[in-house]
C-alpha cells in the first residue's frame, strides 16, 4: 500500500469523517472517558473550518490505498503578506500510525503553505498529544514561546520556518 496526499474541501464525506475522528481521539483524551456523540457534534459546530479553503487556508487528505487516514488543515494568519500560517487538525487515523502517513501529510501541508508564499508554519498542541509532538519535531518544527492564548487548551507552542 501506499500514501497520496491531496487537498479536498474539509466538508466532504471523507474530510467530515476525519475531522470527526480528530476531535472524538483529542477530547476523549482531554476529558480522560469517551466523548459523546453530542459533544463531538457541539466541538465541530462553529470550529473554523470555513478558514480551510482558499484564499484563506487549505485541507489535505491522505489515503493510505484508497482508505481516507489522515487529515490537516492550513489556516493563513497574515492574509495580506500571507508571511505566517497555522498547521491544524493534524490526524493520522490509529490503525494507520507508524506507516509514513505523518510525515507524508505534514509535507504536503508545508507544499501548500509554500504556494502561498508562507515563510512560517506555527502550530500549538497539548501536553497528552504526544504522539504529534514527536511528529513535529522529527520532522524539523521547533517548540518555541506561546504565540497566542486564542486556544485555552493549548500548552506547546511549535513553529518551522519553510
Amino acid at each position: 500500500m501506499t500514501w497520496t496526499v491531496a487537498a479536498e474541501r474539509f466538508d466532504s464525506p471523507d474530510a467530515s469523517a476525519l475531522r470527526r475522528d480528530y476531535y472524538d481521539e483529542v477530547a476523549s483524551r482531554y476529558w480522560q472517558r469517551p466523548a459523546t456523540a453530542e459533544e463531538i457534534t457541539a466541538g465541530l459546530d462553529d470550529d473554523g473550518a470555513d478558514l480551510l479553503v482558499p484564499p484563506t487556508g487549505q485541507f489535505v487528505v491522505g489515503r493510505y490505498g484508497s482508505k481516507a487516514a489522515s487529515c490537516a488543515g492550513l489556516v493563513l494568519t497574515e492574509v495580506a503578506g500571507a508571511g505566517t500560517a497555522e498547521l491544524t487538525r493534524v490526524y493520522v487515523r490509529p490503525a494507520f500510525r507508524g506507516t509514513g502517513g505523518g510525515g507524508l501529510l505534514l509535507a504536503a501541508v508545508e507544499e501548500e503553505a509554500r504556494a502561498y508564499g508562507v515563510r512560517l508554519l506555527r502550530l500549538d498542541t497539548r501536553d497528552d498529544l504526544v504522539e504529534a509532538r514527536g511528529l513535529y519535531t522529527k520532522h524539523g518544527y521547533r517548540e518555541v514561546p506561546a504565540f497566542h492564548r486564542r486556544n485555552r487548551y493549548a500548552e506547546h507552542w511549535f513553529a518551522k520556518e519553510l
